[in-house]
Order: structure tokens, then sequence, then C-alpha cells
């Protein structure tokens, strides 16, 4: 198969659920945390029926689609020069663009984003699209990477990536956070995940570790927001008088 087809095809399966999902919150209402985990599980069941105990390994994969995952260019491998531009990409596009802009305004106060002219209900759609495109893209480079992939794969990954990007600095509720941040999130539980058994620790307390992590992150996220809060409301409060 012509390279560029295997991504645009799982570019296109990630899109076509991304869309549902966005359809779903948009024009039923129902809120999005059900959305996902619900078509998440819906989605596991019908891949782990479709494809049974069959597991595709690296030697079913194109030697080109191998490569991807360990080959390198001046000395970068493909994996990390991917993750360099596709960060590069999506800050530039979250703080320049002013659909990016109203992803932040959206994420802090939708009323208040309605009431400026946003078209929330549009801007969400587009967000779930975005999002389910880019994990179509994400699932063809981990098989790449890893050389082998069947139903399960992917499992719990989930909880893995709502703890990076907390503690990345992201809000767990919206309207803070940066895409640097959470990239940066995910580094470091990486590097916390190899780094517990080169010390001696059970790879069994990565879990907990990832646990804790998440819990400090919201934790001292809603002590900042209490004690910030007060503040700007003094500050709104003197610039309205003046």
């Amino acid at each position: 198969m012509w390279p560029p087809l295997v991504f645009l095809f799982a570019a296109a399966i990630g899109l076509a659920c991304g869309v549902v999902n966005g359809a779903i919150v948009t024009i039923a209402r129902v809120p999005s945390l059900v959305v996902t985990l619900g078509t998440l599980y819906a989605i596991r069941g019908i891949d782990a029926t479709w494809a049974g105990g069959n597991q595709i390994n690296a030697s079913d994969l194109p030697d080109w689609f191998n490569n991807i995952g360990f080959g390198t260019f001046l000395g970068l491998p493909y994996m990390g020069i991917i993750l360099i531009v596709a960060t590069v990409i999506s800050a530039y596009a979250m703080r320049k663009f002013r659909t990016g802009r109203d992803f932040y305004a959206i994420g802090s106060n939708p009323p208040a984003a309605r009431l400026a002219g946003i078209r929330v209900e549009r801007r969400i759609f587009v967000t779930f699209a975005i999002s389910g495109l880019v994990a179509g893209v994400a699932g063809a480079l981990w098989l790449a990477y890893f050389g082998s992939v069947d139903s399960t794969a992917g499992t719990g990954y989930e909880f893995t990536v709502i703890a990076a990007v907390v503690v990345g600095g992201v809000a767990i509720f919206g309207g803070s956070g940066s895409v640097v941040g959470a990239v940066l999130g995910a580094i470091l539980l990486q590097t916390i995940a190899a780094a517990l058994p080169t010390a001696g620790v059970s790879s069994d307390w990565e879990l907990a570790v990832q646990g804790g992590l998440l819990v400090a992150a919201i934790a001292l996220d809603r002590l900042v927001s209490v004690r910030v809060a007060p503040a700007l409301r003094t500050r709104r409060s003197q610039r309205a008088a003046g």
C-alpha cells in the first residue's frame, strides 16, 4: 500500500469516531466525559469481537512501516521528529489562531464565550473531530513503534493521558494549560515509568505514582484557583471603579 494511504486511512477512522462523539455532545447535549468513555468501551468491544484473538506482528508489516518506528534522520529518531513537529504546530495554532483562543475561552466559561460571539457548539464539534483524527494517526504510529497490536492495545492509556496533561499544567476543567506542558507531563510520566525498575521498584507502582501525581496536580490547581480568585475579583472591582 502507498505509505501516505496508511496514515490517511487511520486518520479517517479516527476522524469518523471524533465526529460521532462531537455530534453526540453538541446535538444530544450529553456530557463529554460520558460520551468519550461510552464510545471508548463500545468501540473496544466491537474491535475485540472483530479481531478476536488475532494479532498483527512486525513480520506482517512492510519494512518501510517498521522503519518509521525505529529509523532515524540525521541521528534523530523519526518518532522524535514527529513529536517535535506536532508539538510546535499545535502550540503555534493554540496561541496564534482565533480557533485556539476560542478553545481557551470555552474551557474557562462557556456562557461568557457565547456572549462574546463564539460559536461554542461548532468549536466543540471541531475539537472532537480534530482529536479523533490525531488519535487515528497516533494509532498507526503506535503500530509502527511497537510492531505488534491486538484488540487490547492501548488499554488503560486513557488514565495515563489524563494524568499526563494534568501533571503538565492543563486544568482538569479546561481553560488553561498548554500543548508543551502536556507533552512535558507525558515525558515526565514515561521517565518515571522507566526509572522505577532501575531503582529496584516494582513496575506495579507505576499506576500508584501516576495516581498520586494526578491527585497532587489537581489539588494544587484547585488551591491556586482558590487563592487567586479573590485577588482577581478585587482587581476587576478596582478597574470598574476607576
